[in-house]
């Protein structure tokens, strides 16, 4: 798929959730999924198998999803991002993963899999599938790097109107706490929540709009009206493939921040249990690996295929790495509960101009 056919996809998603509806298929496995996630390209092998895709419904952030699955609705797997899983576990809405079911488990980033928040009573509830940046996006005609070589720039008056960030609790305090010089939040004092949502508070009169997809965003800076952004590496990776004068910098004064989100098994899931492990295992193939690096701009969680792929390739789609990036990186790590529920209480204040 093209970088141009990509974004009319990703438009049609978007059309999808706004119309309220499901793209259906496969009744005997559902998957409660971002919009562009249904492309086959990730899980070809499955269609291969199976004839058909699975049935996909959409949710817009992970705190829709939470709450809609709290309400009773149903799927069999989802499609959280990390500092979601362990709500999502403690919630009851997951059920526990046989790895030994994944074929390439031993393959996968162990630093993504392993992880302790994951776990619950010796058995894992994740599995890590798709990985990337939010990091400083600008226009280069309209801005130079030297005018975004600090996270300050978001908070500039001059910059008043012409920036987006994403309507994303995680990414937008992602930016706050990296601004206020942390790279930990999991740390993070009740001092240094109060300043990153100060710092939010100076950022909101610049905010454009809040993104809420890659499409709505590069409609955005396509247009010329907003130049600056706090956003995935997906927007620089398609936009730049298009020819836009789009670049990404994640060595500004203070960093960038990364992700990782994979799927869960569900709970309440009444599909079938051999189709989605057929999925998954679909997912970590080398090939879907190389697809969603060069067709998306994303990582995948397979090391070794991710290994396998040149440097140049991953540099390409702003997914390489250095020793420098990673001491300046957030890593979007699974938060003390508390803490997340007051980064959600207190964003929607902010968006509301409180």
């Amino acid at each position: 798929m093209s970088a141009r056919q990509k974004f009319a996809f990703a438009v049609s998603s978007a059309a999808i959730i706004a119309a309220g509806a499901v793209s259906a298929n496969d009744s005997e496995l559902t998957i409660f999924d971002w919009a562009g996630y249904e492309d086959p390209g990730f899980f070809q092998a499955y269609i291969d198998e199976h004839g058909e895709a699975p049935t996909f419904a959409y949710f817009g952030d992970e705190e829709e999803a939470f709450q809609k699955l709290r309400s009773g609705f149903q799927a069999d797997a989802s499609h959280p991002c990390s500092q979601s899983v362990p709500k999502w576990i403690e919630a009851g809405l997951l059920e526990p993963i046989d790895t030994t079911r994944i074929d390439r488990w031993d393959e996968l980033e162990p630093g993504f899999r392993d992880i302790e928040a994951y776990k619950k009573d010796g058995e894992s509830y994740f599995v890590p599938i798709d990985w990337g940046n939010t990091a400083v996006i600008y226009n280069t005609e309209l801005l130079t790097e030297e005018g975004v070589a600090s996270l300050q720039a978001f908070a500039d008056p001059a910059n008043e109107g012409r920036i987006s960030i994403g309507d994303n609790v995680d990414d937008a305090y992602a930016l706050a706490f990296l601004a206020i010089g942390v790279t930990d939040w999991t740390k993070a004092t009740d001092e240094e929540f109060a300043a990153a949502s100060d710092f939010l508070r100076k950022v909101h009169p610049n905010v454009r709009a809040y993104w809420s997809d890659g499409s709505s965003l590069a409609q955005l800076m396509q247009s010329g009206e907003v130049y600056l952004a706090w956003a995935w590496n997906e927007t620089y990776s398609t936009m730049s493939g298009e020819g836009h004068p789009i670049a990404i910098k994640r060595d500004t004064e203070e960093g960038a921040s990364s992700w990782v989100c994979g799927y869960t098994k569900l709970a309440d899931g009444q599909g079938s249990d051999d189709k989605f492990y057929d999925f998954i295992n679909a997912w970590l193939e080398p090939v879907s690996a190389e697809y969603i690096v060069t067709a998306w701009g994303y990582g995948h969680s397979n090391a070794e295929a991710m290994n396998a792929l040149p440097e140049e390739t991953l540099t390409a789609v702003g997914l390489q790495t250095s020793d420098k990036l990673r001491e300046n990186t957030l890593w979007q790590a699974p938060l003390p509960f508390e803490l997340r529920e007051k980064m959600i209480a207190e964003f929607e204040l902010i968006k509301a101009g409180f």
